[in-house]
């Protein structure tokens, strides 16, 4: 398999350079040069399958042999480690929850896998490598435990001051060793500038070793269509029709794997994009003018993205025909208001705990089966309600119990270095801190 930047299709390299290299030249994302496609036998089969052999069936033809089977049969097994499960809220939503890893997010996954591969691929490396991360919430924790401790890799992550609940900024801080956690005074898209600037600057690039762990990266987007199979196994025990899929989409990496598993085969009737106030991809669906804003702060802050880096590999997919995308994919923004009322309203009627990522796409799923009645479909749930608990409190008048697992991370000191949205003072840092190793 090789890959192509998109914004030189000239530049094609392997799934071990992609994992990497993070990104081509003029920041351009890599592509796979051809959509491998499931057999039907296996997708009619997933009932019978164990999940690690599901997460390496769709996993293996993106790796070639750049990583031996029974290496990529071990660090997909490792990746799928935790309970996934697909849960009925109401008649016609389901939930699957992607929370019980160990950093509680949905990007366990992607950073899990990621970590074991670019491990693997520098076992024989004498130069170290930095992978550098901007996080709008929970890829910074998952990128972090999934590095922690690894030989030979630094993690810096950057992250916009105050935007980032208690929990996730804990997970971002509280770890020290090898991971390093940037509080940067801007939001989310500033961080991810500073980082697209460090991966094109020359004298970084001559004296460091960078990589990226955001979805821009393929180790970080492709394995998140396994928990797309794994959402299909448990929902042909429970239902007939093709599922619609609703997920919360901040970087759009996430609804973007969804559909490549859907080109490659995955029966799903229609996905739904649900976004917060930053709503630059729904107002596209309806006018097709893609017109990117500054990312206003909201309560779903991990989607609080103006400019969604991902959103030119799904043009891709459908070949930049705008018909085809609107048909298969439908937006809808979800104000902070309605955030708040539908994790309410859930409560109170289902008795199922929403927290604000995945409250935007149960509202944003009932405004589609509104317009779409005798559909049903499941949303995602990308994030533990602990992790938001003034709005879950708020909304629920209920306690939510820290998990066991949380305790001993939450009394731990945080680590930070506060820097200004200023490209000079992440490169100082870069370069400062290489050589006082």
């Amino acid at each position: 398999m090789k890959y192509y930047n998109l914004k030189d299709r000239q530049e094609k390299v392997g799934f071990k350079t992609a994992t990497i290299k993070g990104q081509g030249k003029e920041k351009g994302l890599f592509f796979p040069e051809k959509i491998p496609q499931f057999e039907n036998k296996f997708i009619q089969n997933l009932h019978r399958l164990a999940d690690a052999e599901i997460a390496y069936q769709c996993m293996k033809d993106f790796v070639g042999d750049e990583i031996p089977g029974e290496i990529l049969q071990k660090i997909v097994s490792e990746t799928v480690s935790f309970d996934i499960p697909l849960k009925k809220i109401s008649e016609n939503i389901s939930i699957l929850e992607l929370f019980h890893g160990p950093t509680l997010a949905f990007k366990d996954i992607g950073a899990r896998f990621m970590s074991r591969c670019l491990s693997y691929f520098l076992k024989d490396r004498q130069k170290k490598v930095t992978v550098l991360v901007a996080t709008s919430g929970d890829t910074g924790g998952a990128v972090a435990h999934g590095f922690y401790n690894i030989p030979e890799i630094d993690v810096v992550i950057l992250y916009p001051q105050n935007r980032v609940s208690p929990v996730q900024e804990k997970q971002l801080t509280a770890l020290g060793q090898n991971i390093f956690a940037l509080e940067v005074n801007g939001s989310f898209d500033d961080c991810q500038n500073l980082v697209k600037q460090a991966f094109s600057n020359e004298e970084i690039n001559d004296r460091l070793w960078l990589t990226s762990a955001n979805s821009i990266n393929v180790a970080r987007w492709l394995p998140q269509q396994i928990y797309y199979l794994l959402a299909l196994k448990q929902w042909q025990q429970q239902e007939n029709e093709r599922p619609v899929i609703c997920v919360p989409s901040g970087n759009f990496g996430n609804i973007c794997a969804g559909l490549l598993a859907h080109f490659r085969g995955l029966p799903v009737d229609h996905f739904v994009a649900a976004c917060n106030a930053n709503d630059s991809i729904p107002n596209y669906l309806k006018t097709q003018n893609f017109n990117p804003q500054e990312s206003v702060a909201t309560l779903s802050n991990a989607m609080d993205v103006g400019n969604p880096s991902n959103f030119v590999r799904i043009l891709e997919l459908f070949s930049h025909q705008f018909d085809s995308l609107k048909n298969k994919v439908s937006g809808y923004s979800v104000d902070d208001k309605e955030t708040l009322d539908t994790i309410t309203k859930v409560y109170e009627e289902y008795r199922y705990i929403l927290e604000p990522h995945s409250a935007v796409a149960f509202a944003a799923m009932l405004q589609y089966l509104n317009e779409n009645p005798h559909k049903k479909g499941f949303i995602l749930g990308t994030a533990h309600p602990v992790k938001f608990p003034e709005a879950v409190e708020k909304a629920t008048r209920t306690k939510i119990e820290i998990p066991e697992s949380l305790h001993q991370l939450m009394i731990k000191e945080k680590k930070t270095v506060k820097i200004n949205s200023d490209f000079e003072e992440l490169k100082r840092f870069l370069l400062n801190k290489n050589e006082k190793q």
